[in-house]
């Protein structure tokens, strides 16, 4: 038989939303809570989402209409049985729907009430409207990514939505959940994406040289160093390239016929030789095509990595191996991460259809109760 998720017995409420909060959730369903997502009721699908996600997968789903006197009694009923509920408004939505956190720890006092925002519940810009880019542009988190020449971007949603909200909001509703097992009373976890990307800084902000304005991308090595950034090659691909430590350098120099110039090998933190050399580095990359220079990295510690697509990097041995990428009948998505006792993860959940579950869950609330028809959204 095979061993219980972590998080079995954990049951969380979600209430429907976007991005980070229903990718938080995704991964509490992952490690094995019953996720409850409570859709709304709509007449079409929301522009620019699948009507299936990805981030819906094992999850059981409910319609609800949250403005409904007597859909917030259901609600209600459901918070009352969990462990932890995660909504994703501005501030001050859910009390307005008389679903705020004083009324559901009345109905269940040891409830962890997880709030994912992008401003964080108060300050001038809380109730303003922003995105990813926005949330880590003011974070300071942008400030580093680019260099002089170049303007300051990030990959979409990771250093924001899913690195400074979903993480930390996984983070403190686990912490929640601990502590209400001891104390018996919950608590508001005020996860905004602007505080967990300022607070990812801080691995930055330690790096030698850094300064209160933070590590420049030009004195940042992790930016500015021609040993640590992409290249394109012949046939438009790119190598990543990240050889920190000196023993790695001197592999990588070795690997391109490098080890003998001067100019390389003394000068690898040496800031103001970085252009120069990241210049040299561009032409050598584009003589060859991404496949000439794996074979010619490959087996070697010069950390040195092609960069793929998600369908490439689920052919890759390394994903056949590890099984990281999936192809299921929901299409190509990640396995659930991190992993336990050293085996891989199940396969994830499927994603329901809207109100699959809405029946059985008002069922399993009160057998005795007969609550308002519900049918499929």
């Amino acid at each position: 038989m095979p061993k219980e998720k972590p998080l079995a017995g954990i049951r969380i409420v979600e209430v429907e939303g976007i991005g980070p909060g229903p990718f938080a959730a995704m991964m509490l369903a992952d490690l094995g809570a019953d996720v409850i997502v409570v859709h709304r009721p709509r007449s079409g699908p929301v522009v620019g989402l699948k009507d299936r996600p990805v981030i819906n997968r094992g999850k059981r789903s409910l319609v609800l209409d949250l403005k409904s006197e007597a859909d917030r009694k259901v609600f209600l009923a459901l918070v009352a049985q969990a462990d932890g509920l995660i909504e994703g408004f501005r501030p001050g939505v859910m009390e307005r729907l008389g679903l705020g956190p004083e009324i559901c720890h009345n109905v269940n006092p040891r409830l962890v009430y997880g709030r994912m925002t992008g401003w964080g519940q108060e300050g001038p810009l809380a109730d303003r409207a922003g995105h990813d880019l926005n949330y880590i542009s003011l974070a300071g988190a942008l400030w580093p990514a680019a260099l002089d020449e170049e303007r300051p971007s990030a990959s979409p949603t990771l250093i924001g939505d899913i690195g400074g909200g979903a993480l930390y909001l996984v983070a403190g509703m686990l912490a929640g959940i601990l502590a209400a097992g001891r104390s018996g009373k919950g608590t508001v976890v005020d996860a905004a994406i602007y505080d967990g990307a300022a607070h990812m800084q801080n691995l930055l902000m330690s790096i030698a040289g850094s300064v209160e304005e933070g590590p420049t991308a030009q004195a940042n090595p992790l930016v500015g160093a021609h040993w640590s950034r992409t290249y394109r090659c012949a046939d438009g691909g790119h190598i990543s390239v990240q050889c920190l430590e000196p023993k790695f350098y001197v592999i990588f120099l070795e690997k391109l016929g490098l080890a003998e110039d001067l100019d390389f090998a003394a000068n690898q933190f040496n800031q103001e030789a970085w252009p120069r050399l990241s210049a040299r580095l561009s032409s050598l990359f584009s003589e060859h095509s991404r496949s000439y220079w794996e074979k010619v990295f490959e087996d070697t510690d010069a950390c040195v990595a092609p960069v793929l697509s998600p369908r490439e990097a689920f052919a890759h041995p390394q994903n056949v191996a590890r099984q990281t990428w999936l192809d299921t009948d929901d299409g190509l998505q990640a396995a659930a991460a991190p992993r336990f006792d050293g085996k891989a993860p199940e396969p994830p959940g499927a994603v329901r259809n809207r109100g699959q579950d809405t029946v059985a869950i008002l069922a399993a609330l009160d057998k005795d109760k007969e609550w308002p028809a519900k049918s499929e959204a």
